[in-house]
């Protein structure tokens, strides 16, 4: 496979001053109604998903959902709903974290997860880094480990990726792109 990095690249769209002024985001819409990134997109993560070792998949709410799931299904792997509090039905395991201003919860179900288990966690975006430390954390407290982190996109100005090395014990970090 050829490298797709330029490709997905080229159908993320920036939407100045949304969701408030200054902010530049990066909207991955374009490349989701794309079919031929997309599935360069998925493959690449099943890819990851293979090469780790992986046995599940975790998606970070909501648009982590959106990519975790097929590339669960293209690896073969079963995929974990990482959501937020209150969201899940029945007995949940969750993990507080701390925002900018406040405090959020996530929540998976721990009988999703064994100790065989090793688990990739995938999401569009590493900022901060919050809910992706958060969710490791939730991974082991279930007693599965983690096979790795993989993102479409990482934002490089922010600690994200700081805030994640103590936490990945010696676990792969992949950015399939830096902004």
């Amino acid at each position: 496979m050829t490298d797709p990095r330029a490709l997905l690249l080229s159908r993320i769209r920036d939407v100045p001053d949304y969701p408030k002024p200054g902010v530049l985001f990066k909207d991955i819409t374009p490349l989701l109604a794309d079919p031929v990134a997309f599935t360069a997109l998925t493959d690449t993560l099943a890819e990851l998903c293979r090469r780790s070792g992986a046995t599940k998949v975790a998606g970070l709410e909501a648009r982590g959902f959106i990519l975790a799931a097929p590339v669960a299904v293209r690896a073969g792997l079963g995929f974990i709903p990482v959501r937020k509090a209150g969201k899940l039905p029945g007995a949940t395991l969750s993990q507080a974290y701390d925002l900018e201003y406040g405090t959020a919860e996530i929540e998976v179900h721990a009988e999703d997860l064994t100790a065989d288990d090793r688990v990739m966690v995938i999401d569009d975006v590493l900022a901060t880094g919050g809910t992706a430390e958060a969710s490791l954390q939730l991974i082991r407290r279930a007693g599965a480990s983690v096979a790795g982190v993989a993102v479409l996109m990482e934002l490089g100005f922010l600690p994200g990726r700081a805030r994640l090395q103590p936490v990945l014990d010696g676990a792969p970090l992949e950015a399939l792109i830096t902004v």
